[in-house]
């Protein structure tokens, strides 16, 4: 799934030998239109035309649906039938399962109903579209690259701030990590391992409605990355669980205050909680003795991304395994110290993270937009044949 881009592309680089992909997966060809099945995925767009593949030939997760045009359709104008506010809302609101396994029926895929104009109509809809989401997206990307830029900023402040401290006086000493570098001589250099107690996360079973009904424990998923992005802590989820759920799986209730921290997908976004909550697999707690707050623990992660990075393994499900997260290492600066570290970054980010945040609004217009336009397009409310000099009659012979 992670190979497929919201609103659109297919990363075709992964290949395998065919007897490894023949069973467990699902097929596509060039020309299909996929689209992903599962949430979150299905709500935030997730779908393509298959494009670029090798012989021609696709293999996927289970969790995609396959749609292949017929003669009498433009398979780019299916593509953006499917990106459509009508097609994503009623298919959210078809969803079936509970917690983070909910999904659209095939009933829906099948039995979805949309006026389709003739063919060179759609094809003049999809070059339109084609033209002005290039355009849309362009800006997205100049926008999103901002916001990589302000973060590495965000970043080189806080790792100075935790890994040299804030006297540019102070005696230093090799740390004997390599990430770490140098720190403070009257520091000490722990595993975090020794200095929190390291609990790992499990899911109930999604198939058992009952350990998902009327769920009042907060259980942080890969569904709330976009949380964890934009805060340092966390109360709400997406999904809550119930005591019985947690009962008959190996999940436990964290206490206030354990420093969440994912290791699959986008390795290393951390939080910390303000209420007892339970995570995923795909997530870490730490439960900070005295030596370390979670403040400034968090801080400490969100200066090791270039580490975690070196760890990870996988080009396409990316993970840290045990044996690495049981490796990393953290500078221990006096109690008092570290409270003046917090409070320093605090300060000092404050800027960045509303510049960050002004932007990210700017990216959630323009895809707001973006979606309106694909609605208004293939609905008809837009007459699409003025947006080019050329009449649609030109545009191509039919099919």
């Amino acid at each position: 799934m992670e190979a497929v881009r919201e609103y659109g592309g297919i990363d075709p680089d992964s290949t395998k030998p065919l007897a490894d992909v023949v069973d467990g997966y699902t097929y596509f060809c060039t020309g299909d239109v996929i689209v992903a099945k599962i949430t979150p995925c299905f709500e935030n767009g997730k779908g393509a035309l298959a494009t670029g593949l090798c012989n021609d030939v696709g293999f996927g997760t289970t969790e995609l649906y396959v749609l292949r045009a017929s003669f009498r359709v433009e398979r780019r104008f299916l593509l953006y039938l499917t990106f459509g506010h009508h097609f994503r809302r009623i298919g959210t609101a078809s969803m079936y399962g509970a917690g983070g396994q909910k999904r659209i029926s095939e009933n829906f895929i099948r039995d979805f109903r949309h006026p389709v104009p003739g063919l060179l109509e759609q094809r003049a809809i999809a070059d339109f579209l084609d033209h002005e989401t290039a355009k849309i997206d362009a800006l997205v990307a100049k926008k999103e690259r901002l916001i990589e830029l302000l973060q590495e900023k965000r970043t080189a402040l806080i790792t100075r701030a935790v890994t040299r401290g804030l006297d540019p006086n102070a005696p230093m000493k090799d740390s004997g990590v390599e990430w770490l570098g140098e720190i403070p001589a009257h520091w000490d250099e722990k595993r975090v391992k020794w200095v929190a107690r390291m609990e790992s996360g499990h899911t109930p079973d999604k198939k058992v409605d009952a350990y998902w009904t009327d769920g009042d424990i907060p259980w942080v998923s890969l569904n709330d990355t976009r949380r964890l992005k934009a805060h340092d802590y966390i109360s709400d989820t997406k999904y809550y669980t119930n005591e019985l759920g947690l009962q008959n799986s190996s999940a436990r209730l964290l206490p206030p205050r354990s420093v969440v921290f994912s290791r699959d997908a986008t390795i290393g976004l951390c939080a910390i909680t303000e209420r007892a909550m339970a995570v995923s697999q795909h997530f870490i707690a730490w439960i900070c003795g005295k030596e370390v707050t979670p403040e400034y623990l968090l801080r400490v992660f969100d200066a090791m991304q270039e580490e975690l990075e070196r760890l990870t393994m996988g080009a396409t499900l990316r993970t840290i395994g045990m044996p690495e997260v049981n490796t990393l290492a953290t500078p221990v600066p006096p109690a008092d110290e570290q409270e003046r570290i917090v409070g320093h970054i605090q300060r000092e980010c404050v800027h960045l993270d509303a510049l960050i945040a002004k932007v990210q609004e700017a990216i959630d217009h323009l895809k707001e937009f973006r979606n309106a336009l694909i609605f208004a397009a293939v609905t008809g409310k837009i007459d699409v044949r003025a947006a080019f000099d050329e009449p649609a009659a030109a545009l191509g012979d039919t099919r």
